[in-house]
């Protein structure tokens, strides 16, 4: 059974900076990848960051490219989000998960989901 936990949310000012994290069990670290959804209240949720576990090819949306870092420990079976220069329109719960097909991780179809964290920017 595929397990994703995430952790590292918070409140923080803008301009300010996180790192999240996603542990992920029950799944095979040697193809696939993950990705890093989040869900701003009223708006859908959105991919913002996928990187593939083979290969370690990067993708991220545009309004978070240049700000935000994705990376993997394959040691501990556990990819980052690194944030900066945070927004106020980054406020979200923010998601991981992980698929096979990159190209069914990225228009979020997947069963493999974690619970989420709560990234508040906020003054």
């Amino acid at each position: 059974q595929v397990q994703l936990v995430e952790s590292g949310g918070g409140l923080v000012q803008p301009g300010g900076s996180l790192t999240l994290s996603c542990a992920v069990s029950g799944f095979s670290w040697d193809y696939g990848a993950i990705g890093w959804f989040r869900q701003a209240p009223g708006k859908e949720r959105e991919g913002i960051s996928f990187i593939t576990l083979h290969d370690g090819k990067i993708v991220y949306t545009d309004s978070v490219r240049g700000r935000f870092t994705i990376s993997r420990d394959n040691t501990k079976n556990t990819v980052h989000l690194q944030m900066n220069s945070l927004l106020p329109d980054d406020t979200g719960r923010y998601y991981c998960a992980a698929e096979r097909s990159f190209a069914r991780l990225i228009i979020g179809r997947t069963d493999n989901w974690g619970q989420g964290t709560q990234v508040t920017v906020s003054e």
